[in-house]
């Protein structure tokens, strides 16, 4: 899988906004003693605020094209067809053993950082620490709206796609945090579906054709409902007790303080009453 020529995908690349000061959510720290690396979160909760949900946005339904059965010939007529709607060189290309070959653009919309290998650097300092034998990984929040194309085949399977993505970006996650979801515009409404994993998104682009509205391709966290606590690190999982026991205690706090100050009204209206 490569990338598109810079020339053609003019949206702004992952390189660009990398080192973005918005982006920092997370930092690292070496400790001497541990061969893990320990995480200060931000803007982490385990308890956040619920989301209304948009109206006009369809949950997991099907559609259309996703059911269709391609014979070789209607895959290079459908094939021809899109490269002529195109204005760019992403074109689709057919091969020999009736496969085919295309990009695939995946925009991203994480609400959480992702981890990443810091880059190597030479010099004393670099070679002591990795004599001591400690790892680190820095953690960015990805920019809004960032998106990236990849050239895939027709073989490709969605699953495959997010670990090429997070292997391109040497992001450290474990892939089973993210999913690959379709997005569609029809008739004023907004469809989303989760792919599973061994569905093919270069099948589907070519059926949808090349329009962005009719189709697209999204990366977003894996929220099955239920945290899936095996897909972190230790250093991750030893973070998020630390932050649990803070917001215990910021809950508990807040409580002391609620019936405390109850309690002295209480006692104020008492000591000003008459007895009657």
């Amino acid at each position: 899988m490569t990338d598109a020529a810079s020339g053609a995908d003019k949206t702004p690349s992952f390189e660009m906004t990398w080192g973005s000061s918005t982006s920092s959510g997370y930092c690292s720290e070496e400790d001497s003693e541990s061969e893990f690396e320990q995480y200060f979160t931000a803007r982490t909760s385990f308890f956040p605020k619920t989301r209304k949900p948009n109206q006009n946005v369809k949950q997991d339904e099907q559609i259309d094209w996703g059911k269709q059965e391609l014979t070789t010939p209607d895959i290079k007529q459908k094939v021809k067809e899109y490269n002529a709607q195109i204005n760019s060189n992403l074109f689709m290309n057919v091969n020999k053993d009736g496969s085919y070959t295309g990009f695939v653009k995946v925009q991203f919309k994480l609400a959480r950082p992702v981890s990443v290998t810091p880059p190597k650097k030479g010099g004393h300092e670099a070679g002591g620490r990795r004599g001591s034998g400690v790892k680190r990984r820095t953690s960015f929040y990805l920019p809004k709206d960032a998106s990236k194309h990849l050239h895939i085949s027709s073989r490709t399977s969605s699953r495959e796609v997010i670990e090429a993505l997070l292997k391109k970006f040497t992001v450290v996650d474990n892939p089973a945090k993210f999913a690959l979801f379709e997005r569609s515009e029809r008739h004023d409404q907004v469809y989303v579906r989760k792919l599973s994993d061994d569905e093919r998104p270069l099948r589907l682009r070519l059926c949808a054709g090349p329009s962005e509205k009719v189709l697209s391709f999204v990366l977003k966290e894996n929220e099955t409902g239920e945290v899936n606590w095996h897909a972190f690190s230790m250093p991750e999982l030893n973070n998020f007790l630390r932050i649990l026991q803070r917001e215990e205690e910021e809950h508990i706090k807040q409580i002391v303080q609620r019936y405390a100050l109850a309690r002295t009204k209480m006692q104020e209206a008492l000591a000003g009453s008459t007895p009657g």
